[in-house]
């Protein structure tokens, strides 16, 4: 079931000039918006009559009770829209919705009573059954949204479509009284799509408003920018249809997956699904709700017959007028700103009357309707002299998101090929692409192959984390295919037949920008530490960043090179690949990242697939820095294998789905009459062409461009880079799997506080020692680890130090207090050897089986650092450190306390810490070192 929830507020009951807290207006055209939209969606074959619900909230109540309802409700598609009056508070950019009762409170900080934070809403969306929201806003400031949504994790953005009515911190004006908004209006129109009578997506409809918007209308700042409508679309290029086109209903079909410029039919009977995938083929899209019958599609150069709407359909929006003229529409900104064929464990899978829906991926768009429970949707395409074909039978194939897009342009090609059809030239097969974030998919085949069929709680989900059960799977490793084989005590309702070897392949490089690349092809290759060494020689502000090791295998090979020997600390690794914000879930991403800021893409490599630098820079290609690979020979590549999935109990169409499954891995790997790895000079075929054209290589030794004619050098890339690395083993990537959630785990940090007689002119203050910690801890969470030791001690003492706060995990107040309460100076001095020994011992002691982040902070005057050198205690102290592989923070209060060869530089160089002085902002520094071991909210 799909449900629709529209929310106007068309009038306040306070407003401007009469109460002093109202609203600055009514907005009459908003009750316009609400009678044509709801039209627009009856009429647009995606929702039924009863699925599409309006409410005018008089407050925050009424609006709460109406989204729960449509968010318990909602199997399939749930869509939320918004118009009337939004506001953002003057200290930040929270997007707030006002409702009929609401009022402003201006001050400081301003108020919204009776109004719903937008935050709050996409919280209570995330928590929907259904398989995809979309949420459109009609609002001032309502590009002010994206902040909240960008902040979603990965699985959330996944599932969720975001379309925003203008950029943000923009005011926007509601049109004339007796029409719909401006961007509604053309909302409207786009959804009608009545010149063509074409599908309308989510991302299509973006452009369509955006474009429109942008070009005749205006917001209404000081002074006026174009208005620009928003959008963030699923991720993984997920789209959705929201209208299913002139001559189309789809509402007799459960699941429904199309590409936008499908020109095949797919039939379905009311319990499956139907999927019609992008071919270059002359048969044309059409599907009707006649029971019973066959549709006879839109000839090219005819009309399409329009089957009548059923009972009960309410008829499109009558024609909207041109856009009206702008008054305006404040609050006025305060100041400051599953395989188809594979049924699941028979005749559980039914949907017995409800709803389900996928979203797949890149370029399809995937109707999500109501269930007829009887009857049959059918639909035939034509063959020559034209007769009907019957519908093929229709794949599902997942694979990794950084390889998506050469697995998808490989298989639009098998779809229309001549291997694809039989002797009376219809498709034997069609075929879904979709991908999941890798380690999910290990894991999911590994250990949940049983939910994955029949879903038994909300933690566990693979069909709405990964997608449907798949019939092919293509990892980017093999080492991957490995990985998810389950034990063999364990019973797995999966059956995977992994190929005997890769069919391609594509080196990780260090794709390095030109200025500040080695000229010499002999030196871009090496170690990836080597190369990363060599780069801050040359360029000392250099950056490396590497993509998301959960989200895709080239990230975990990444990772692989990265933590390198085996003395390598996991958590220093990632100091040396640190950025802002989280990494990015693919290469691919990162690549269209990092021109956003010329400066950072003009001194950061970049860790990714070698074919990225061929076929992953369209997004930005005209103003991205060129790019020169370095070819690490320690880090694994890329080896794509094709993996036959089989699933138990599903034994429907099982011959054919077989010989399907066969067809298109013979044509993919060129097993069909091509070569895979073949000798020089040998042509390949079928799907290696299309992996060749994006850059990828051939899997055996040598690893041979799979293009003979491509030209490496004209992207950055060589031809014969020389030795590449050995595909990744499965115990080296699930290690590194488990290093890189450690190292970004919970933290430890043990701080030394130096407490002896020539601090007590440094104590006291937030300039102070222990000030000096208790800002630190803003950088640790509660599931953070910490104490605190006071290093001053009388001769002749067992120890060193005194444990002011034992180890452990605190509330940041109750820690504070402990600072302010047990910390004192004493007239002894310090013995920052015994201490600093002792603390390496204890730290390493408790990292022992784990490599979460850890770190050791010593702050001092120095005035004690002669008992630190003498009698050889600093070599011993810095061959310690070096053994001990916990980062030190020297914290001088000295000015020249980091002096190159001072005991404090000297200490931190050796553990991998740093060493800090008064000269910087020694206060700033440490709290941004804490919280790089941390999970706070500092740094």
């Amino acid at each position: 079931m799909n449900r629709a929830l529209l929310v106007g507020v068309p009038a306040y009951e306070f407003t401007q000039p009469g109460h002093p807290f109202g609203v600055p207006g009514n907005l009459e055209a908003v009750e316009h918006n609400l009678v044509g939209l709801a039209a627009a969606l009856r009429a647009g074959g995606v929702f039924a009559e009863q699925e599409v619900g309006v409410v005018r909230p008089r407050n925050v109540d009424e609006f709460d009770r109406r989204l729960d309802d449509a968010v318990d409700e909602a199997e399939g598609l749930l869509l939320l829209y918004f118009s009337g009056h939004g506001a953002v508070p003057s200290t930040g950019d929270e997007l707030w919705l006002l409702m009929r009762a609401a009022t402003i409170v201006a001050g400081t900080e301003s108020v919204f009573r009776g109004a719903v934070p937008w935050k709050s809403v996409l919280t209570v969306l995330t928590r929907t059954r259904a398989e995809h929201v979309v949420v459109v806003l009609d609002c001032c400031y309502a590009g002010n949204a994206s902040a909240a949504w960008d902040a979603l994790d990965t699985a959330q953005r996944h599932r969720i479509s975001l379309l925003m009515g203008v950029q943000a911190n923009n005011r926007i004006d509601a049109g004339d009284e007796a029409t719909p908004t401006p961007f509604t209006a053309e909302l409207i129109r786009g959804l009608r799509a009545e010149r063509d009578g074409a599908p309308v997506g989510f991302k299509g409809l973006a452009e369509r408003l955006r474009a429109y918007m942008s070009a005749h209308h205006t917001t209404l700042r000081d002074p006026a920018e174009p208005w620009e409508p928003q959008s963030r679309p699923a991720g993984s290029g997920t789209d959705v249809l929201l209208a299913a086109g002139a001559g189309t209903a789809v509402t007799d079909v459960t699941e429904v997956t199309a590409v936008t410029a499908a020109t095949e039919v797919t039939a379905v009977t009311a319990a499956t699904e139907v999927t019609a995938v992008t071919t270059a083929a002359t048969e044309v899209t059409a599907v009707t709700a006649a029971v019973g019958v066959t549709a006879v599609p839109e000839m090219p150069d005819g009309a399409a017959d329009r089957t009548p709407r059923g009972p009960g359909r309410t008829p499109a929006a009558p024609d909207l007028p041109p856009p009206p003229r702008r008054a305006p529409w404040p609050p006025p900104r305060p100041r400051r700103p599953r395989p188809a064929g594979a049924p699941l464990r028979g005749a559980r899978r039914r949907l017995t009357g409800r709803t389900r829906a996928v979203a797949v991926t890149a370029g399809v768009l995937t109707v999500l309707a109501g269930l007829v429970p009887a009857g049959y949707l059918l639909a035939g395409s034509l063959i020559s002299g034209g007769q009907p074909c019957k519908p093929p039978l229709e794949l599902r194939l997942l694979t990794d998101p950084e390889i998506e897009s050469t697995v998808r342009n490989a298989t639009e090609v098998y779809l229309v090929s001549d291997q694809n059809r039989n002797g009376a030239g219809c498709r034997r097969s069609g075929i879904t692409v979709y991908s999941a974030g890798a380690a999910d998919v290990v894991a999911a085949f590994h250990d949940q192959s049983d939910p994955w069929q029949r879903p038994t709680s909300e933690a566990v989900n693979p069909q709405r984390d990964i997608g449907p059960q798949p019939d092919i799977w293509i990892p980017a490793t093999s080492a991957s295919a490995a990985r998810a084989r389950p034990a063999q005590d364990r019973r797995s309702y999966a059956e995977l037949l992994v190929d005997p070897a890769p069919f391609a392949y594509s080196p990780l490089v260090l794709a390095v920008p030109q200025q500040i690349a080695a000229e010499a092809v002999a030196d871009r290759h090496g170690g990836l530490t080597e190369l990363m060494d060599a780069l801050r020689t040359r360029e000392p502000k250099a950056e490396v960043r590497r993509p998301d090791p959960e989200h895709t295998d080239s990230g975990l090979v990444a990772t692989i090179g990265l933590y390198g020997a085996e003395e390598t600390n996991a958590a220093a690794a990632e100091g040396r690949v640190a950025q802002p914000g989280p990494p990015s879930p693919t290469g691919g991403n990162l690549l269209c990242a990092l021109p956003d800021d010329d400066s950072v893409d003009d001194r950061t490599a970049a860790l990714v697939p070698e074919f990225l630098l061929k076929s992953g820079v369209d997004c930005d290609s005209t103003t991205r820095a060129r790019r020169l690979a370095a070819y690490p020979d320690d880090a694994p590549g890329l080896d794509p294998t094709f993996v036959r999935v089989r699933w138990q109990e599903a034994d429907r169409d099982k011959d054919a789905r077989e010989d399907a499954v066969d067809r298109f891995r013979a044509w993919l790997t060129g097993s069909d009459g091509g070569t895979v790895g073949g000798k020089a000079g040998e042509a390949v075929r079928g799907g290696l062409v299309e992996f060749g054209k994006d850059g990828f290589r051939h899997a055996s030794a040598g690893h041979r461009p799979l293009a003979a004619d491509l030209t490496f050098s004209a992207f950055g890339a060589v031809g014969s880079p020389g030795a590449l690395a050995a595909p990744a083993r499965p115990s080296s990537m699930a290690a590194a799997l488990k290093e890189y959630r450690d190292a970004n785990g919970p933290g430890r940090v043990l701080f030394l506080l130096d407490s002896s007689g020539s601090m007590g002119d440094l104590w006291t203050g937030p300039g102070g020692a222990p000030g000096i910690v208790k800002q630190s801890l803003g950088g640790l969470g509660e599931q953070d680890e910490y104490g605190v030791w006071a290093v001053a001690a009388a001769p002749g003492a067992p120890l060193a130090h005194q444990e002011l706060l034992p180890f452990g995990r605190y509330r940041r107040e109750e820690a504070e207090r402990a600072v302010d309460e047990r910390t004192q100076v004493k007239d002894v001095e310090a013995d920052p050897y015994r201490a600093l020994t002792a603390a390496l011992d204890d730290m390493a002691r408790r990292g022992a089986d784990d490599d979460r982040p850890q770190l050791i902070v010593y702050i001092t005057d120095g005035e004690d650092n002669n008992r630190l050198t003498e009698g050889g205690r600093l070599e011993t102290l810095r061959a310690y450190a070096r053994d001990k592989k916990v980062p030190v923070v020297m914290a001088s209060l000295d000015s020249g306390g980091c002096d190159k060869g001072k005991p404090d530089a000297v200490v931190a160089e050796a553990s991998g810490g740093r060493c800090l002085d008064t000269r910087t902002d020694l206060v700033a520094g440490l709290r941004d070192e804490v919280a790089r071991a941390g999970t706070g909210d500092e740094g």
